[in-house]
């Protein structure tokens, strides 16, 4: 186990009778970080959030968390945002966030003003004395975010924190989530928003059938997965270069040059440079976006 992590899965395998849900997986999350956790459907990544947070055992291997075995200390460290949302309906919004909180070992008035505080940068703190059931999805989620960070846990797991948010609403509780790691908290985000893992993760697991298929930095994947070719702006009949085997047309995106196996995307900027009838404004490499990567991952099983 790696002392310092977090998070330390190592080895863990769970079947449900003769399906593998989670084969031979191994990761670490540590302080600090957003740890992104990707797949699709069924890959396996609630399987393995519910069992580091002892909710299903293993069959075999052994997950670390906050620095040992799980146990009712360590858990009330950790907030949970689970996909399937779980408020009491029929209850005042701060009553139930006051009663939660106390469950996690608040006294009533640290609770309740820290309801308050949370409720009020939601922008929910007129609606502290309604029912849960008379809010709107939107404002139910971010309730249910507040219940997530109400106790100032040290790990926060979240399942598709942004569903049901407006941009707006999706803004604040991105901030609230950076926040909470600016501050050393730790961040294990599920989710199948792949632009939102590109702004927020430092770094990312995908599995796919149980088993690990990506896991390292967000930048370091996508780089590994770049393609032999660069993205120009500008002006210049770029088919024309040397080493460049077939372009492609991107309208706003610019134009995407495909090099020949020996061609380098520094000999093509020279040839750009020396070229007296073009201009350039952007030259980059063709790195995919986590969207391409993830489907292509998914469609090369």
């Amino acid at each position: 186990m790696q002392s310092d992590a977090t998070i330390s899965v190592r080895q863990v395998i769970k079947n449900y009778g003769s399906f593998r849900a989670v084969d031979d997986l191994t990761f670490d999350v540590f302080s600090g970080e957003v740890f992104a956790m990707l797949g699709p459907n069924g890959s396996g990544k609630t399987t393995t959030i519910r069992m580091i947070l002892d909710i299903l055992k293993p069959d075999s291997g052994q997950i670390s968390v906050l620095g040992g075995a799980i146990t009712d200390a360590a858990k009330d460290r950790i907030g949970y945002l689970p996909e399937e949302r779980g408020l009491y309906r029929s209850v005042k919004v701060l009553e139930m966030m006051v009663y939660l909180g106390m469950l996690k070992g608040m006294s009533r008035p640290d609770a309740r003003h820290r309801s308050m505080e949370l409720l009020d940068l939601l922008e929910l703190g007129e609606h502290a004395k309604s029912k849960v059931s008379e809010l709107s999805k939107g404002m139910q989620q971010k309730v249910q975010f507040a219940v997530t960070v109400l106790h100032r846990p040290s790990l926060i797991i979240v399942d598709e924190p942004f569903s049901g948010l407006d941009p707006v609403n999706t803004r604040v509780v991105k901030d609230l989530l950076l926040s909470f790691r600016a501050d050393g908290g730790t961040i294990v985000m599920s989710t199948h928003q792949m632009w939102q893992v590109e702004e927020m993760a430092d770094r990312l697991l995908m599995i796919d059938r149980g088993a690990q298929k990506l896991y390292g930095r967000l930048e370091d994947i996508r780089q590994q997965y770049a393609l032999h070719a660069i993205v120009v702006e500008g002006q210049g009949d770029w088919a024309a270069l040397p080493g460049v085997d077939h372009i492609e047309h991107n309208g706003r995106e610019g134009t995407t040059l495909y090099l020949k196996p020996e061609a380098t995307s520094a000999s093509v900027l020279a040839a750009i440079a020396t070229a007296a009838d073009m201009t350039i404004d952007r030259f980059e490499l063709a790195i995919p976006s986590l969207n391409d990567i993830f489907i292509q991952v998914v469609e090369d099983r």
